[in-house]
Formats: C-alpha cells, sequence, structure tokens
C-alpha cells in the first residue's frame, strides 16, 4: 500500500492544513455599498460615481439631477438602484418626489411605482428611502413587491428604517432576490462616528464574512470612502456589488449588530 504524503501526519496539523487549503478558508470576507440619496445634489452625486470599485448608487426618483447622476454611475460600471421613498412615522418633509403612502390603494400604488422606476435609468434593483411606517404593513409591501416583479429581474434591499420591517421578507415570499442593510454608516455625519460604523461595517464581515452598509454623499462620508475603499484589499476584504451577497444569502429576521436608528436628513439641493 503506497504512503500518501498526509500518512504518519499528526492528526490536529492535518486538519489545520486541509482547513487552509480550503476554498471556503481562501475567500476573503466581501463587503458591499450601497450610496443612497443621489439626485438632488449634482457635486455630491458626481463623487459618488467616481467612488473607487463597485459601490452601487441608489438615486431618488424625480429629482434635478436623477438622471444625469444615474447616467454617470451606469458609465462608471456601477449598479444604479431606484431608492423608492415610502412614508415613514415622522420626517415625511423629506420624502421628496414619487412617495409611496399608506392611503394609496393598490392602483395608485403600482403606478407610482411604475413612474418611479422610468424615472431612473439602468436600474437593476430598489431599497427603500425612509419607509419606517409603511414596511410595517405586509399588505402594501406585498404590492410593492408585485410592482417590482413587473418590471424586469430586479433585487430588492430592506434598508431596515425600522425593526419591524417586514419588507425583506415579502420580497422573497414574492421571489424577488432581497438583502438587508446590516449597517449604516452615516445616519450621525459627525466624521469620528462615520469612521467608527465603517470600523464596525468591516469587522461584522470579518466576523460573518459578509456585510452590506448604506451611506450617504454626506462630506465626511465621501471623504472617509475616498480615502479608505482602496485599502480594503490591505485590510483582506474586498468590496463586491450588493447583488454578489445575494449568493448563498441566509435568511435572517433581523441581522447581527443591526442598528435601526435612523434620522432622515433634508435634501440637499443646488441651484
Amino acid at each position: 500500500m503506497r504512503r500518501t504524503a498526509w500518512a504518519g501526519m499528526p492528526l490536529a496539523l492535518g486538519a489545520a492544513l486541509l482547513l487552509l487549503l480550503s476554498p471556503a478558508a481562501a475567500t476573503p470576507p466581501r463587503v458591499a455599498l450601497i450610496m443612497d440619496d443621489l439626485g438632488p445634489n449634482r457635486e455630491a452625486g458626481a463623487r459618488t460615481a467616481a467612488l473607487p470599485g463597485p459601490v452601487a448608487c441608489s438615486v431618488l426618483p424625480h429629482t434635478a439631477y436623477a438622471r444625469e447622476l444615474a447616467e454617470a454611475c451606469h458609465r462608471a460600471g456601477k449598479t444604479v438602484l431606484l431608492h423608492l421613498p415610502m412614508e415613514a412615522v415622522r420626517g415625511n418633509q423629506a420624502l421628496g418626489p414619487g412617495a409611496l403612502r399608506l392611503h394609496m390603494t393598490r392602483t395608485e400604488l403600482l403606478r407610482t411605482v411604475a413612474a418611479d422606476l422610468a424615472a431612473v435609468p439602468h436600474v437593476a434593483g430598489v431599497n427603500n428611502h425612509m419607509g419606517s411606517l409603511l414596511t410595517r404593513h405586509p399588505g402594501h409591501m406585498r404590492w410593492v413587491m408585485e410592482a417590482l416583479r413587473r418590471h424586469g429581474e430586479l433585487f430588492f434591499v430592506d434598508s431596515r428604517t425600522t425593526p419591524r420591517s417586514v419588507a425583506w421578507r415579502l420580497a422573497r415570499e414574492q421571489g424577488l432576490p432581497a438583502l438587508a442593510r446590516d449597517v449604516f454608516l452615516d445616519d450621525d455625519p459627525r466624521p469620528e462616528a462615520v469612521a467608527a460604523e465603517f470600523r464596525r461595517w468591516l469587522a461584522l464581515a470579518q466576523r460573518r464574512g459578509r456585510a452590506l452598509a448604506i451611506g450617504h454623499p454626506r462630506p465626511a462620508t465621501l471623504a472617509l470612502l475616498e480615502r479608505e475603499l482602496p485599502r480594503l484589499r490591505e485590510r483582506g476584504l474586498v468590496l463586491v456589488d450588493p447583488r454578489a451577497l445575494l449568493e448563498g444569502v441566509v435568511p435572517r429576521e433581523s441581522p447581527p449588530g443591526l442598528r435601526l436608528v435612523h434620522r432622515p436628513q433634508p435634501l440637499p439641493t443646488l441651484p
């Protein structure tokens, strides 16, 4: 009987080598990032489109620069999402045009979603803007997912603006590929707070193998991302398109480390 290279090797050492040589062990943790609220501000949107790597760009419908910035993000090779406004418990002055509201009938909601999708070119996915009220209502969320299914192969990201959101579950029940946000980078826009959430995002990915963050085109966020995204490889992580996280996604009602404080900000505008 021929001896192999493993013969006589201590069991623990052999197991360790097999673990190190396995494909899973060779896969670096993956992080994905969606930048919300593009459309009202041309300069901030252009900086977002220029961010390094496959950062997804989520565009508010019917805003001043929605089409222009969606085109710029698409040219830069970035995935474009519709940032679909949904009614919140409070702060609805920040919703902007094209919002879905609780009083809408099914027909009104389907028509509004169709108009919002038509307002943003190159849309591959959708995530909710605000929505702490609407996303807790199963009936309305079924209508939303029905509307999205009518418009091709879209995926849905639950921004998780409330712990009572059923949007992720309803998307999956309706057959839509779906993800849920793990970290908001900049609910607190102070540079030190953004940096702390950025570190938490990376640490979560290192523990779980993957993590999805949402940020906004605010000065501290853009400055940090411009500086730190090119260094992710040095940290042992890889930035991927959010759709890459759909592969083998584990159903989870409440992602670990989820922070649900989300303060809507007034939409910035430029002349």
